[in-house]
């Protein structure tokens, strides 16, 4: 199909939806991509560009707050702790005289994301994709219905993306019970703020909310926060949750939640009840695929609501792709791109390897940040993956003593035979740019002793992952055991 110009028809503008749309524009088809709510879809506009902007000013605030200990003195403030500051103010206790302006933070946000959306806008204006504003669905597996217009296309490219998740009896109302959509239209900052879900969302608005200022109560269903994370790298984010404030439930479920005055109550399965101003719900996501005319394409979706696909991003219909959070697939901005990237080079003849998800790096952008690839401590433990396993506390890097970081460390994971890095998981300030050189090894198969023989610069963070490496190092053969 790449010798003859092709006709593409895209449902969704996320990360999935424009990065396909690149790439099959690049092949020379013609494409439409068709989004309702904007370019950049949930990811640029009410998701991860919006919450990681949220962050970045929280880590500002969490680095004003360990000034002192760096021999930074801020007039008035002698680096302790201050009792709650009045209702109705924004005042962070954590940093004394330091306040948080929330209208213009959430402006900051919101202005951002716009941004961040024209950006991609004027991209795919540049590559000569036409764009359509409206809700698309399939009139069958080759035409897509449009208000009163009917796209045909060789091939159709679903990326619509995810909702998140109600709780029955927790019904958002925009202003006291929310969503992670729903924050930043608030005129001041949550005064007690109570987060329902210790998964990644819950885990880094609980983090960024408590280091702004807010109260934070956090409710986890399980033992400890992120449970489906490495264990290791949880219970240093929990610590430091109890460290700063934060009030972390473990084993407590909510039922439900309701407006009780100026704030909420949240009522526990066990018949408890906890109070704040504010609620944020993080409880999941389900797919945005209801509406679509899957059924008449002859999509198959699963029992959740989920679009099947196989690793080069097919569906069940012939010439019918999907790519992101649709298909439930590792739900990361990256993978949705990659999947959509991958659905195009496969569908207009392009070699492709299929997609890897053991390779994929993530970050949980709390303080400090958790990131992860390849083959996990679960994994190892269970004997599923034969590994060895180093892991270097964050404490004993020079850099890091420098900076005033304490909390964190560098885990390393490789072949006991032939000493290949399989993986590594490292918690740090900024452990997404770390992470990528543990990404490199696992998907170019190196070896502990090529990252031991790597110079890494001194004093740098980065260093504890050449040092990590060097211990992994297996004995020269022949050579005596020391």
């Amino acid at each position: 199909m790449s010798q003859a110009r092709a006709d593409v028809a895209i449902l969704g503008g996320g990360p999935g939806g424009y990065e396909a749309a690149l790439v099959a524009a690049q092949l020379g088809a013609q494409v439409t991509v068709v989004e309702a709510d904007g370019l950049g879809g949930a990811c640029v506009l009410t998701d991860c560009v919006p919450s990681k902007t949220l962050i970045a000013t929280s880590e500002t605030m969490g680095i004003l707050s360990g000034s002192a200990g760096l021999g930074i003195r801020i007039e008035g403030y002698d680096g302790r702790r201050r009792p709650r500051p009045a209702p109705g103010t924004t005042a962070s206790p954590a940093a004394g005289p330091v306040t948080v302006d929330a209208p213009r933070l959430n402006g900051r946000v919101k202005a951002l994301a716009v941004a961040q959306s024209a950006d991609v806008g004027a991209r795919l204006a540049a590559e000569g994709v036409e764009v359509i504003s409206g809700r698309g669905r399939l009139a069958d597996a080759h035409t897509v219905a449009v208000a009163d217009r009917a796209i045909t296309a060789d091939v159709v490219l679903l990326a619509t993306g995810g909702l998140p998740r109600q709780l029955p009896g927790a019904e958002p109302d925009g202003e006291r019970i929310l969503n992670w959509r729903q924050l930043y239209d608030l005129a001041e900052l949550p005064e007690e703020l109570v987060v329902v879900g210790s998964g990644v969302t819950g885990a880094e608005f609980a983090s960024a909310y408590q280091a702004l200022g807010s109260q934070v109560t956090l409710i986890s269903s399980r033992d400890r926060v992120l449970p489906r994370e490495d264990p290791d790298a949880a219970m240093v984010v929990e610590d430091v949750f109890r460290r700063r404030g934060m009030t972390v439930l473990s084993r407590s479920r909510a039922d439900g939640v309701k407006r009780e005055g100026n704030g909420i109550a949240v009522t526990l399965s066990d018949g408890r009840t906890v109070r704040g101003t504010h609620c944020l719900l993080t409880v999941g996501v389900v797919p945005a695929t209801q509406h679509l005319g899957l059924d008449d394409a002859g999509v198959i979706v699963d029992d959740r609501g989920f679009v099947t696909v196989d690793k080069v991003s097919r569906t069940s219909a012939p010439g019918v792709y999907a790519a992101g959070d649709c298909t439930g697939v590792m739900m990361l901005a990256s993978v949705a791109a990659m999947q959509g990237r991958v659905a195009m080079w496969h569908a207009l003849g392009e070699a492709v390897q299929p997609l890897r998800l053991s390779h994929v790096a993530a970050t949980i952008f709390t303080e400090p940040e958790i990131a992860t690839v390849g083959v996990s401590q679960a994994a190892v433990d269970s004997g599923q993956v034969e590994a060895a396993a180093v892991k270097l506390p964050l404490a004993t890097n020079a850099r890091a003593k420098m900076q005033g970081f304490r909390d964190g460390f560098v885990k390393l994971f490789a072949r006991p035979r032939s000493g290949t890095v399989v993986g590594g998981v490292v918690v740090a300030p900024r452990a997404s740019e770390l992470i990528l050189a543990i990404s490199l090894a696992v998907e170019q198969m190196l070896t502990v002793d090529q990252i031991a023989h790597t110079f890494a610069v001194y004093p740098s963070l980065s260093g504890s992952l050449t040092e990590a490496a060097r211990r992994l190092m297996r004995p020269v053969e022949g050579a005596p055991d020391r």
